[in-house]
C-alpha cells in the first residue's frame, strides 16, 4: 500500500476500484518495457507533498513532462537544475507582476506543495517524448474522482484552472462551496489571450483571507 498520509484512507476506494487496477497493469507494463514519467516512486507526490488536512488551492496540468529529469508528480514543476520550460517561465512572470516576487532560479515547486496547492496533472504518467501517452489508460476516471472527491468533503478551496483541459473539469467543482479561477494556459501560445493579468495568486490569497484561513506564500526565492 501507498502510504500517502492523511489521503490514505479517502483514497482507499478509488485504489480498490477495478479501474484503477487496470491503470497499474498498465503502468507495471510500461514501467517495464519503456521510460515512462516521473518515476514510479514519484507519481503520487502531489498528494504525499500536500496533505488534504492542509489543502488550500488545487492547480490542474495536462500531462507531466516528458524529456529527461523534468517531471517529478507535480504539475508545471521541474527537478532542479533542470531548465524551466516556458509554461513555467510565464507562470512566474505573472507571479511577479501580481505580487512582486523575484523570478525563481529553480522551477521546483515543491514549496507551494508543501503550502497546502495541490499541483495535480490529469494524467499522472507518460512516456518518454510522447505526450498524452497515457491519457487514455484510465487517469482521467481517477483524477476527475479527485476533483470531486475534494469539491465534496472541503469547503474554502480556490481551483485554479489554466488552459481547456482544466477548465473542462469545472463541472465537477461545487461553485457554492469553492473558488473557481479560470484563463487560458500559460503556454505561450496562449498566455497573452488572458493569462498575463489573470492575478490568480492574489486572488487566492484573498479569498483564503476573507475565509479565515492563513495565505499560500507564493514566494520561492525565500
Amino acid at each position: 500500500m501507498i502510504d500517502l498520509g492523511d489521503w490514505n484512507e479517502r483514497l482507499a476506494p478509488l485504489f480498490r476500484d477495478e479501474r484503477y487496477l487496470k491503470i497499474r497493469k498498465f503502468l507495471i507494463e510500461e514501467y517495464k518495457t519503456h521510460v515512462v514519467y516521473p518515476d514510479m516512486y514519484d507519481l503520487y507526490n502531489c498528494f504525499r507533498f500536500t496533505p488534504f488536512s492542509n489543502l488550500k488551492a488545487v492547480i490542474l496540468g495536462q500531462d507531466p513532462y516528458h524529456g529527461p529529469n523534468q517531471a517529478h508528480g507535480l504539475c508545471f514543476s521541474v527537478q532542479d537544475g533542470v531548465q524551466k520550460p516556458p509554461s513555467l517561465e510565464n507562470i512566474f512572470k505573472e507571479l511577479r507582476a501580481d505580487i512582486g516576487c523575484e523570478l525563481p532560479k529553480s522551477g521546483n515547486l515543491t514549496k507551494w506543495a508543501k503550502e497546502g496547492v495541490l499541483l495535480m496533472n490529469t494524467s499522472l504518467s507518460v512516456r518518454e517524448h510522447q505526450a498524452n501517452s497515457h491519457s487514455k489508460c484510465g487517469w482521467a476516471w481517477f483524477t476527475d474522482s479527485v476533483i470531486q472527491l475534494i469539491s465534496q468533503q472541503k469547503e474554502n478551496v480556490v481551483f485554479i484552472l489554466w488552459g481547456g483541459n482544466a477548465r473542462s473539469k469545472k463541472p465537477l467543482i461545487e461553485p457554492s462551496k469553492h473558488l473557481i479561477l479560470e484563463c487560458a494556459h500559460p503556454s505561450p501560445l496562449s498566455a497573452y489571450n488572458g493569462f498575463f493579468g489573470c492575478r490568480h495568486f492574489s486572488k487566492t490569497n484573498e479569498y483564503l483571507e476573507k475565509h479565515g484561513i492563513p495565505p499560500i506564500d507564493w514566494d520561492l526565492t525565500k
